[in-house]
């Protein structure tokens, strides 16, 4: 009986054991879930937040339940649980206790072309490039991977086209991910026409009394910072610890170790992004209302929700949500080198430097300027050959993607779920068709 005992007993011990080793990873996936359920419920209007969990073997395992504007993700619904909480204005932000973010400015759509124009009038060329994008020509499990879930076109800033998979239509937020970071881009832009900040600004945090103090606001948006990072996720990265382990991003990314001289190596980074988010939000003391003051509410992007963290800064990097028309919006803002409605809100220069590939000894992102990606590589190949030199986008996880064509006044917006199908090719052929539909 004794022995019985023990053998219990170190089993015991060893299943905790493990469980306390793989906490940080349990955490990344329950926290995923906690913050996923709360933002497709509650900002993405929709009921089907396990449509959004990528493949994973811990998925089975996940279980989420809401409970008065708080939604708790955990491990079979007992270990390793995160809470994320709804904020009317801010949506979800994970933290133990709610948070206090203050009053989210009102956002109306007021001077943006986009949010109530009409349905586009059908034309069989451009409808049959949207079906085409949607995997209409596909086998249905194909079509299903490509998880195509919304193409806008608008070309010389009208909208010509536009297709929603079941479940979405036009007014249904969709998470851009990594498209935020472009988002953030053009913020900064405006903020530098009002001369709140400049791309030339460094110590831009008080605690950096190192090589750190170098850093600039324009090495930030470039990713050429030099703080360590590693964008991969999983167990104990930066990037599963900053979204999924922290109160206040801003911060742990702040404290990170240099790995490099700032401007010399270009590193992808969201942790950039989010960062320079910090140092805006407490320039201009807005804190986690600072998108909705500096960029939703100045082009009438009233669909638009930027998730922060419980520390108030704007998840810059990876959490606007948006319509596919006000996405579109955005392409159409940079297309149109930051005039809307009369009023210049971007330097007149602020596109061409935004197109400008740094010259750095390394880059893991070849084409990558300051939070825009372009057409010409710095080779001078073209990374989309059937696409015109001038083309530029913005791109997020999961096959979101705004694409921008100057030479043909046209901005494609595709959103959707792909965590598994090379969807790239589809995009880049859907603007190649639409620029052949519509001569």
């Amino acid at each position: 009986m004794v022995v019985l005992l023990v053998i219990v007993l170190v089993l015991v011990a060893g299943v905790v054991a493990v469980y306390w080793w793989q906490r940080p990873m349990l955490l990344t996936g329950t926290g995923y879930a906690a913050h996923n359920a709360c933002a497709v419920t509650e900002v993405g209007g929709r009921e089907d937040p396990a449509a959004d969990l990528p493949p994973n073997p811990l998925v089975p395992y996940l279980r989420y339940a809401t409970d008065d504007g708080e939604t708790t993700g955990s491990l079979l619904g007992v270990l390793a649980a995160q809470h994320a909480w709804y904020t009317d204005g801010f949506g979800c932000t994970l933290d133990g206790e709610r948070p206090d973010l203050g009053t989210a400015t009102p956002v109306i759509s007021d001077g943006n072309p986009f949010t109530n124009a009409a349905t586009p009038i059908a034309d069989p060329a451009l409808d049959a490039a949207v079906a085409h994008a949607f995997g209409d020509d596909l086998p249905p499990s194909v079509a299903e991977s490509l998880g195509t879930r919304a193409v806008v076109i608008a070309k010389g800033g009208v909208l010509v086209a536009e297709r929603y998979a079941e479940g979405f239509d036009a007014t249904t937020p969709q998470l851009g991910w990594s498209m935020s970071k472009s988002a953030t881009e053009l913020m900064t832009g405006m903020l530098v026409q009002q001369g709140v900040v400049s791309l030339d600004d460094d110590h831009l945090r008080p605690e950096w009394t190192d090589e750190r103090a170098d850093i600039t606001v324009e090495q930030l948006l470039r990713m050429t910072s030099g703080l360590q990072w590693d964008e991969t996720y999983d167990l104990g990265t930066p990037i599963t610890q900053m979204l999924y382990g922290e109160r206040d991003m801003g911060a742990y990314v702040a404290g990170l170790p240099l790995e490099s001289t700032p401007g010399t190596v270009q590193e992808y980074s969201s942790g950039s992004t989010t960062l320079l988010c910090s140092v805006l939000a407490e320039r201009t003391g807005l804190g986690a209302d600072l998108p909705r003051q500096q960029l939703l509410a100045p082009l009438g992007l009233s669909s638009g929700i930027f998730e922060p963290d419980a520390a108030g800064t704007p998840v810059c990097s990876s959490y606007l949500w948006a319509t596919p028309r006000d996405w579109t919006a955005l392409g159409q803002f940079a297309l149109q080198n930051g005039e809307w409605n009369g009023e210049q809100l971007l330097p007149v220069d602020w596109m061409e430097q935004t197109l400008t590939v740094a010259d750095v000894t390394t880059t893991d992102d070849p084409g990558y300027g300051m939070a825009w990606r372009i057409n010409v590589m710095p080779d001078g190949s073209l990374r989309w050959p059937n696409l015109p030199p001038d083309t530029f986008y913005a791109s997020g996880h999961d096959g979101q993607k705004v694409i921008v064509v100057p030479s043909e006044d046209l901005v494609v917006t595709r959103l959707g779920f792909t965590p598994e199908a090379d969807d790239e090719p589809s995009e880049v052929q859907l603007v190649a068709d639409a620029i052949a539909a519509l001569g």
